[in-house]
């Protein structure tokens, strides 16, 4: 297995390449235990990359605990899986001191948000105070408690997962939180074929066969990467534009944020680098838009339910209106 560089990552050089490697053999291995997918596994890693959290959203028993997981084990990092109900309270994420007999002092005993992955399994179902601590930590990639401060481990990423059709003894996240996760992966049900492979594959899948192909490390290195990628000026403002374009809709009450931009160019960047370039595509853009945008449009209420108006339309919509910036894209 390729090891990333021991030198400080702030050295690194621009290696798409390696990037492309590594996310193919990484892909490979969760390929192992998640059946189809692969284009959402590619933009989560790619989310990752850009040191991005992930929202995703999708009924019961489609395997989105599985995917975090295997992400997981791929990459030898940490994982920690916290169910958030209603009386879960922030001690029960952060951490809290302790009193130890043998010393006579207080002494931190770290939560389970103190690993590299965390799986925050239905997000919303926690009350208003745990949601707020949880993301401030996402935040700030810290947590403070009796006024000391402790670092949280790197890399350090939250992928949370929310029920869409649960609404009872559910806290639904407020716009300006839900805008910190990076992006909002919908996860459908599998095809008639999929779900043919997951039955037949189902002995295998239980075993656990993801095996470490990759390193922490190495998720840090390519993260250097990702602020190294060219993004050519044309590439810049059809971004803006695409933005732009959400706030100005006729159906939007709320549209995409200066942040919604910069994560476009964020997660834009990461695409290409672990497609093995260096530099961006309109077909970068593209693929990532709908990751970035949807969960942070708003419709206006009271829509004719027969005009069928969906966020998802208003994206394909624009990106349909805007035209394609021509080349040159390299540096």
């Amino acid at each position: 297995m390729e090891q990333a560089s021991k030198t400080n990552v702030e050295e690194v050089r621009l290696d798409p390449v390696f990037a492309k490697t590594v996310a193919e053999r990484v892909l490979s291995e969760v390929g192992k235990v998640i059946v189809g997918k692969r284009r959402e596994l590619k933009v989560v890693l790619a989310s990752m990359i850009a040191q991005g959290h992930v929202l995703l959203e999708g009924v019961p028993g489609v395997s989105k605990t599985t995917m975090a997981k295997a992400l997981a084990s791929a990459l030898n990092l940490s994982f920690r899986r916290i169910q958030f109900t209603p009386d879960l309270l922030p001690a029960d994420v952060l951490g809290t001191f302790i009193f130890d007999q043998r010393t006579g002092e207080f002494r931190f005993r770290p939560g389970p948000i103190f690993a590299n992955i965390i799986l925050a399994d239905e997000i919303n179902r926690a009350s208003p105070r745990t949601q707020s601590a949880f993301l401030e930590a996402m935040q700030e990639r810290q947590v403070t408690i009796e006024g000391q401060t402790f670092k949280l481990p790197e890399p350090f990423i939250v992928i949370a997962t929310m029920n869409p059709i649960e609404f009872e003894g559910v806290y639904p996240l407020p716009e300006a939180q839900i805008d910190r996760f990076l992006i909002k992966i919908l996860i459908d049900y599998p095809s008639f074929e999929e779900e043919e492979e997951i039955l037949k594959r189902i002995n295998i899948i239980e075993e656990w066969p993801v095996k470490p192909v990759a390193e922490g490390e190495d998720i840090l290195r390519m993260s250097k990467m990702v602020k190294k990628i060219h993004v050519a000026e044309s590439i810049i403002e059809y971004i803006v534009k695409i933005v732009q374009a959400t706030r100005k809709h006729p159906h939007v009450r709320l549209g995409a944020s200066p942040r919604a931009a910069i994560a476009l160019l964020k997660l834009s960047s990461s695409l290409a680098l672990l497609s093995g370039r260096s530099y961006v595509l309109p077909d970068d853009v593209k693929e990532a838009a709908k990751p970035v945008l949807r969960h942070r449009i708003i419709l206006k209420p009271g829509l004719d339910i027969e005009s069928q108006t969906t966020v998802e339309g208003i994206i394909d919509s624009i990106l349909e209106s805007i035209p394609t910036p021509s080349p040159p894209y390299e540096e």
